[in-house]
Formats: C-alpha cells, sequence, structure tokens
C-alpha cells in the first residue's frame, strides 16, 4: 500500500517582522521599540491586547526596514532578559489566510402559510415528532 504524505516545509527566507514572546505585562509599547532599535529603525510594533480585559497579552510583531536588522535583532535579544523576564524573539510566521466563505445555502421559500411548519415563512418544512420506532408502528398500522 502506498501512502502519500505531504509536509509542509518552513520558507528559508526571513521576513522583516519579528515575534517577541514572554514580554511582561507592565512593558510598553515605548519601551519595546527604544530597546529594539539599537539594531536599526523600527518601522512597525504592535502589542495585542485581551478583546475581555484590554490588558497586553504578553506578546508583540515588530517590523524592521529590512530582514537583516530583523535577523540582527533575533540574535541579539533572543533571551534577553527584559523586567524581569527572557524574552523570546523569532521570525513571524505568516498567518494561513482564512478559507474563502461559504456560499449561504440556499433557502426555502413556503408559500402556504397555513403547513403549520412554525409560522414563518422563513423556516424549513417541519420534520415528524417521535422516534423512528413509533414512525414505524404508525406506518403498519394504515
Amino acid at each position: 500500500m502506498l501512502r502519500c504524505v505531504f509536509v509542509r516545509e518552513r520558507s528559508t527566507t526571513i521576513s522583516s517582522k519579528i515575534f517577541v514572546g514572554n514580554i511582561n505585562f507592565e512593558t510598553t509599547k515605548e519601551e519595546l521599540v527604544q530597546l529594539l532599535s539599537e539594531i536599526g529603525p523600527v518601522t512597525d510594533a504592535y502589542l495585542p491586547t485581551d478583546r475581555a480585559t484590554g490588558k497586553p497579552r504578553g506578546f508583540a510583531f515588530v517590523e524592521f526596514s529590512t530582514p537583516e536588522e530583523a535577523a540582527e535583532a533575533i540574535e541579539k535579544f533572543n533571551n534577553y532578559e527584559l523586567s524581569g523576564r527572557r524574552l523570546r524573539v523569532n521570525p513571524a510566521e505568516d498567518r494561513p489566510r482564512p478559507r474563502a466563505p461559504r456560499s449561504p445555502a440556499p433557502q426555502r421559500f413556503s408559500s402556504d402559510f397555513s403547513s403549520g411548519g412554525g409560522g414563518s415563512d422563513w423556516s424549513r418544512p417541519a420534520k415528524p415528532k417521535g422516534s423512528r420506532r413509533g414512525l414505524r408502528g404508525k406506518k403498519r398500522s394504515l
């Protein structure tokens, strides 16, 4: 039996965006940018926050102007201690693209309002109630 296995390889080229993890929750965006700008100019920094609480989530995405600067920042700041925590710095992985939205299922319209199917023209036809055994018994009795 022949089995086909598809392996997704990581790209060997580094982008200019890095992931900075294990950040202290009190660290601000300005402090992080100031630290990382020792390597080169930071073009963008994003510290996501929790939707419910609004507090930082403990990681950031930082973009440099060139991939070489990003590689140097990874080399220099991985395991660097900032505010009592060791930073984890890696190349940022691209998010998988979202799937194309599915087309909605066709709607069934009922022109007969007396069918007893819930009273709405948007509802689906009503299923018979009861178990299969009960339905078989009803069929036999007819």
